[in-house]
């Protein structure tokens, strides 16, 4: 692919100047790697000071798993975690994955008068890009994507680009055609990708709330030492970095927020999309041999006017060394990352999550049923008060079956059982109705909800309701998702395929629209309601077989 250097411009040579320290030694200028760390630092901090917290206690509620800091009170003993929240994760989720089509994607064509050849162009790149994205499994990365959202209130992913061998079983004649030779076809492909990113590997720029707005944004993450060699060998890095290995101490950014399980052979990787200075970038780039380090494009925008200051670069660091730094090669300079928020929060990158909103709840309903269960623990277990003065002295008084205790003098004056009297069962109640405001906060609907309203005698009306109040807030993280998530994805996809597979894929400007059918909650809903209008008519109506059509097909 040929490239053109980027030119610098007069801004740079202002901090090219060297800084006086002292009268003995004198500070070299800002270097990119520095530049793009010291951004990282402060980015960091910002995560940690504003959301750090809040997302580890979202992923212990939602995982189940105890921590002192959840406690309530410090005479707390329980360490029970209620399912609750995790059963209204996986609700959402899996109504917003019922409501995505197979197809995910259809493109649109403005045109009035289309000819056959443009036609039979859209037809091949939706055939094209439907076989690509079931290759590269983008459908289970969007469902790991869309759990993430709902945990943490946003859902982001890489869009990655790599090459991939291609192979298929081809037959070829063998000996003058004689025989039928079988054996496998290779070819090299490239292959855009999708990798969710929790939030602890993800920095952004406080000033932005969302991916092309703001400075930029980056992927700090542990990565093993083995794929870096690996890209350095296919020149992706530059080959004489030495990066070494790094401990991976900071368990912060470990998947499982808890404890690193592998700490050796990792790298320290860190990647940045978005704006650098132009001048920083011409001088890490000559600092490396032109045949080795591969040179940025130039924007077209660029071409004609005079080069702005800053320019849309990829910086890789690996244990804060320079791995490869290049402006912006995707002809519609694009940063390769998505992310939709599970409910919009104002003037914020994070949204807030199906967890965020049962924490509230979840705490009170833990806080109760800990409660009860050391209650428990102080009712059922036996209690014993002695007159010390009596016993023997090293004896045990520790009750157990069987167990003879030995006492100087009348058992019935030294020895008495007692206990604290039963447990109250108005925590039975309470918290039924604290399940119940866990569900108004998110959302989701019990599967024993509806059931239970059934047999208790809830009319179809309330029934009805309530369903239509849920399939609304599942509408608007269904219109969140496909604007934010699934279009710019599917685009970006289609950008890469046309930029560097040409050969196969049709080059033009196309609109995608997103294709999504109804949850399985909207589903029941729309047969349920086709079959009271089904009621009202005979069986000789016109309409009676179209209705009839519609509940058959709503059905899975």
């Amino acid at each position: 692919m040929v490239s053109t250097l980027l030119k610098g411009n007069a801004m740079s040579d202002d901090f090219m100047e060297l800084s006086p320290l002292s009268d003995d030694s004198l500070v070299m200028s800002e270097t990119l790697e520095s530049w793009v760390l010291n951004k990282a630092e402060a980015w960091r901090d910002d995560y940690q000071s504003r959301y750090q917290e809040d997302h580890q206690e979202f992923y212990r509620l939602w995982r189940g798993v105890w921590s002192e800091e959840d406690g309530s009170k410090k005479s707390e003993r329980s360490r029970f975690v209620s399912p609750n929240t995790a059963q209204a994760v996986e609700e959402s989720c899996a109504e917003l994955d019922m409501s995505m089509s197979p197809v995910l994607f259809d493109i649109q064509d403005d045109e009035i008068d289309k000819t056959s050849a443009q036609s039979q162009d859209i037809a091949k790149l939706r055939r094209l890009l439907k076989e690509d994205l079931e290759a590269a499994k983008i459908q289970p990365c969007i469902s790991e994507a869309i759990l993430i959202a709902a945990i943490y209130g946003s859902g982001v992913a890489e869009v990655e680009l790599t090459e991939t061998i291609e192979q298929k079983v081809a037959v070829q004649p063998a000996m003058d055609g004689a025989v039928q030779q079988v054996g496998i076809q290779m070819k090299e492909r490239v292959q855009v990708r999708l990798r969710p990113l929790l939030p602890q590997n993800v920095l952004v720029d406080p000033n932005c709330t969302n991916v092309e707005d703001g400075l930029g944004i980056m992927i700090d993450e542990f990565v093993g030492a083995e794929s870096i060699r690996m890209d350095q060998e296919r020149g992706v890095y530059d080959d004489t970095v030495d990066v070494g290995t790094v401990a991976a101490d900071d368990y912060n950014l470990s998947p499982d927020q808890e404890s690193i399980t592998y700490s050796e052979d990792r790298v320290r990787r860190l990647k940045y999309f978005g704006l650098v200075p132009r001048h920083l970038l011409e001088e890490s780039q000559n600092a490396y041999d032109e045949e080795v380090y591969i040179e940025p494009l130039m924007a077209a925008s660029e071409m004609d006017q005079e080069p702005s200051y800053f320019v849309e670069a990829i910086v890789v660091l690996g244990n804060d060394k320079l791995l490869s730094a290049v402006a912006n090669p995707y002809m519609m300079q694009d940063r390769p990352i998505v992310a939709f928020q599970w409910d919009n929060v104002p003037s914020r990158f994070w949204g807030r999550g199906v967890v965020e909103k049962a924490r509230t709840s979840q705490n009170a309903l833990d806080t109760e049923i800990r409660s009860r269960i050391d209650a428990l623990a102080l009712t059922i277990h036996p209690m014993m008060a002695i007159d010390a003065t009596r016993m023997p002295r090293g004896s045990d008084p520790t009750v157990r079956p069987g167990k003879m205790i030995k006492v100087n003098g009348n058992p019935a004056e030294i020895l008495q059982p007692f206990n604290f009297g039963a447990v109250d069962q108005i925590n039975f109640t309470q918290a039924a109705e604290l399940q119940k405001m866990l569900q108004q906060a998110t959302g989701a609907i019990n599967a024993s909800g509806m059931p239970a309203a059934a047999a208790a005698g809830a009319g179809t009306g309330a029934i009805a309701m309530t369903l239509g109040a849920s399939m609304k807030r599942h509408k608007r993280t269904l219109t969140n998702f496909q604007t934010c998530f699934l279009i710019p994805l599917i685009q970006k996809a289609a950008w890469r395929y046309m930029q560097f597979d040409s050969e196969h894929y049709p080059v033009g400007d196309y609109k995608f629209n997103a294709t999504g059918s109804m949850g399985l909650i909207a589903r029941e809903y729309e047969t349920s309601q086709l079959s009271f209008l089904l009621q009202t008519m005979g069986a000789d109506s016109p309409l009676y077989p179209v209705v009839l059509e519609s509940i058959v097909d709503n059905m899975s």
